[in-house]
Formats: structure tokens, C-alpha cells, sequence
């Protein structure tokens, strides 16, 4: 067993060192590991090396005081129990440490059994709220990361991937998936959720809305006089985004050239302006997206195979919605709520079951953003407690009615329970992958990015022939 899972860390922040040997020895006997900091910012370089179990934190501390050491690692670690310490202590202080989530407040001197309570209960009641949530997260699956809704089992592993991500401050990401999918969405989760980067910058660029005399200049940055019309020295994306992530969008647009300049920019972490001669060093995390195949692109030689591996290092593919359709009940819920606030229309409250149904037959083209759009359309024109079928656009309204009632591959049968119709869901994607492969297996696993020992489950279940 490692030292970590037989003792509990604590970490005790505090500028006297006589109060830090006190600590020590009082808690050491019990078996626990001491971390000590004496100013703020020591305290976050520990933070950043190890995460304790409990953190004392004296109220008056060099620098950064106490009560704003607590709002930061509030923000950044929500669950640690930070218990606070105080010389000078008075009920007003103690108030106001509870306000901002302190889970004990005592008073220097502190009894050497006082102090063990208040942090072995700490621990405890750490314990136990970790645990209750693993057990919520079997009973109810996550509905939602953040501003990512669903909670299909692709989306899951979407999640679980992000957690993985967004515990590196620097792993370079790739995501892939149709145009409406959410690929900026995620981007913006990654940057939001990484602790070190979320207070730095995040600046998106489309790749493919820029021609190619401009995209170099607007990555990279100039100097005055480099080319004509260079009148001041412009600072690139890349600069901006120093500390920070920057976004590139449509990359399979990214033309040979930038492309052979990005590879130096991944490989050193530095570059030059257009028309200068100073290397500029920059740390960022590069998160990019298509909705190309780069590999084909790469076979096609469009596309540098040296840059597309280095982007790729963690690829994510986002689902299509036409694809997790059993998520469309909670985007659509999601969005008429976020309209109806704008629009402010308290009185709307549901989407009717007609309307629902046909949102279930359309396929979906444009992905979570066309429903986005749909939904903002609908509050705007809806005039009851209802979102009803004519509040719904014409071409929704004609793909969904106009074909026969129970058939057609985008219409999904709501009777039942929820396991019901979502079975049916599975059944009609499955069916759709072996045939569009041919029964393969492996081309089947990579496209619905799930295990070939669920694919041949699902197969066995479904009675569909297996190619292998």
C-alpha cells in the first residue's frame, strides 16, 4: 500500500513557525502526512504537486490573507474542507470564513484534541460526501458537463475523456465531429475546467474564415513594415492566448505553409512575427477542430501527416444528434428554458407531445445548433404554456408530419418506458452501422466509438450478422 492510501494529507498554512512544529507534532502521531506553507502562494504550489485532505489555514497570513487564500482554493477545489485558524479570533471573523465555506474555525492557542477533532471530522464528512456522489453517479448517470447536455452513453465517454483532458494543463486536443456538434463548446469546457489556464485567455479562430495572405499574420502576428498595409506591429492569436488556450477551428483549412509554421510552434512553444527576427515563447494549450476527415487529407497529402499526430494526441469525436437522439428531450427542455428567460415568457412551460414527436422524426442536419435555433425560434412565436407543432418551422414541420406515423429511420416510437424507447434508439443505430459496414466489427467499434466485446453483445442481441 503506498503512503498516500495509508495516511491522510494535511496541509497547514500558516507564517508562525512555532504554530507549524505544534501542528506537526500533534497531528503526526496520528498517523497523518503535514504539508506546510507559510504565505499564499507556497500554499498554491503545493496544490499544484499534491491534493491533502484537509487544509488549515490561518486567518492572517504575508501577502495574500487568509480569508482570500480560502476564495481561491474555493473555486478551484469546491470539496476540500479548509478549516480555519486564528489568534485574533473573533465571531465576526469566523462568520465570515463560514460564509465563504470554511468547515471549522479555531482559536490559537487550540488544544491539541480540539484541533484532531475538528480535522479528523473534516476528513469524515470529506468521506462521506465523495462517497454519497459515487453513489448518485451509479443510481443517475450525469445529465450534463457543465454547459455540455446529454447523458447518452457516448456523451458519457465524452466526459470521462474531458476529466482525463482537463487534468493536464497541457495535452494537445483534436476534436472531430459534424458541423452544430459542440466541438467549440467542448473547447471552451477544457479551457474553463483546467485550473491553471481557466483565469488566462481563451481565443478561438476560424481557419476557414480567413484567406491565406491573413491567417499567418492573424496567428502569428507582425511587425511593422513586414508586408504592405503593415502599418504597427499586430500581436498574433497565439500571444494573446499566452497562459491560456487558443481554439483553431476548421484546421483542415489550414493551408501548407501555417501548417509547416504550427509544427515549430508545437515542438518549441516558440515562433517570430511575420517580418521579425525575435523568437517569441508562448505556453498554451492548442485544442483544434474539423469536420474533415484529416486522414484522408493526409492520404490526399493536403495535410502535413507530422502536424495531423501532433494534433491528435487526444482525439474526440463528437456524436452527431441524429445519432443520441434520446439526449433531445433534455437539449430541447435546456434551450426553451435559456429563450423563455430571454424572452421573458414565465408562462411557457413544456414542449407538447405532437411538437416532441416531431423533433424525434427530423434528422437533424445541422446537429445540436439547428435544434438551438429551432427552440429559440419556437419560444419567440409560442403564445401559450405549450410549445405546439405550428410553433415549429415549415421544413421541421413537413419532414416530420408528412411521413407515415411509424416508419421512416429517423422516427423514434415514445410509447413506453424510457429504457424502452431507448432500446429501440440502440437497435435502429446499431442496424444502421452494420449495414453501412457490412457487418464489420472493427469499422462498426471505431465508428460509434464503442468496444468490439459491446459490439458483438449488441449483435448477439439484435440478431445482426457479424463479418469479421
Amino acid at each position: 500500500m503506498d503512503e498516500r492510501s495509508e495516511k491522510k494529507i494535511v496541509l497547514v498554512v500558516d507564517d508562525d513557525k512555532n504554530i507549524l512544529r505544534l501542528i506537526q507534532a500533534y497531528l503526526e502521531k496520528d498517523e497523518y502526512k503535514i504539508y506546510n506553507a507559510t504565505d499564499g502562494n507556497e500554499c498554491f504550489d503545493i496544490l499544484e504537486e499534491v491534493m491533502p485532505d484537509v487544509v488549515l489555514l490561518d486567518l492572517r497570513i504575508p501577502g495574500m490573507d487568509g480569508l482570500a487564500v480560502m476564495e481561491r482554493i474555493k473555486k478551484f477545489y469546491p470539496e476540500l474542507p479548509i478549516v480555519m485558524m486564528s489568534a485574533h479570533g473573533t465571531i465576526e471573523a469566523a462568520v465570515d470564513s463560514m460564509k465563504i465555506g470554511a468547515y471549522d474555525f479555531v482559536t490559537k492557542p487550540f488544544e491539541s484534541n480540539r484541533l484532531k477533532l475538528s480535522v479528523r471530522n473534516a476528513i469524515i464528512i470529506r468521506s462521506l460526501s465523495q462517497e454519497l456522489q459515487r453513489l448518485k453517479n451509479e443510481l443517475y448517470p450525469t445529465r450534463d458537463f457543465g454547459s455540455i447536455i446529454g447523458r447518452t452513453g457516448k456523451m458519457q465517454e465524452i466526459y470521462k475523456n474531458l476529466d482525463k483532458i482537463t487534468a493536464s494543463a497541457s495535452v494537445t486536443v483534436l476534436i472531430m465531429g459534424e458541423s452544430g456538434t459542440g466541438k467549440e463548446l467542448v473547447a471552451r469546457e477544457i479551457h474553463n475546467r483546467t485550473p491553471s489556464r481557466a483565469k488566462k485567455t481563451f481565443v478561438a479562430v476560424n481557419c476557414a474564415a480567413l484567406p491565406e495572405s491573413l491567417l499567418e499574420s492573424e496567428l502569428f502576428g507582425h511587425e511593422k513594415g513586414a508586408f504592405t498595409g503593415a502599418t504597427d506591429r499586430r500581436v498574433g492569436k497565439f500571444e494573446q492566448a499566452n497562459g491560456g488556450t487558443i481554439f483553431l477551428d476548421e484546421i483542415g483549412e489550414m493551408t501548407p505553409a501555417t501548417q509547416a509554421k504550427l509544427i515549430r510552434v508545437l515542438q518549441e512553444r516558440e515562433f517570430s512575427r511575420i517580418g521579425g527576427n525575435d523568437l517569441i515563447k508562448v505556453d498554451v494549450r492548442l485544442v483544434s477542430a474539423t469536420n474533415k476527415n484529416l486522414e484522408e487529407a493526409v492520404k490526399a497529402g493536403t495535410f502535413r501527416e507530422d502536424l495531423y499526430y501532433r494534433l491528435s494526441v487526444f482525439p474526440i469525436i463528437m456524436p452527431t444528434l441524429r445519432d443520441r437522439k434520446e439526449d433531445l428531450p433534455l437539449l430541447a427542455a435546456h434551450f426553451m428554458e435559456v429563450f423563455k428567460k430571454r424572452e421573458k415568457k414565465d408562462v411557457l412551460q413544456s414542449i407538447s407531445r405532437e411538437a416532441l414527436d416531431v423533433l424525434f422524426k427530423y434528422d437533424w442536419p445541422g446537429n445540436v445548433r439547428e435544434l438551438q435555433n429551432t427552440l429559440e425560434r419556437a419560444v419567440v412565436v409560442a403564445s401559450g404554456s405549450e410549445i405546439q407543432l405550428d410553433d415549429l418551422p415549415q421544413m421541421i414541420k413537413s419532414m416530420g408530419v408528412d411521413k407515415p406515423h411509424r416508419t421512416g429511420e429517423s422516427y423514434v416510437d415514445l410509447t413506453g418506458t424510457m429504457e424502452e424507447v431507448i432500446e429501440r434508439v440502440e437497435e435502429r443505430v446499431m442496424r444502421k452501422a452494420f449495414a453501412e459496414y457490412d457487418g464489420n466489427v472493427s469499422e462498426v467499434a471505431r465508428r460509434l466509438n464503442i468496444g468490439r466485446a459491446t459490439i458483438y453483445r449488441k449483435a448477439e442481441k439484435y440478431r445482426l450478422p457479424i463479418k469479421d
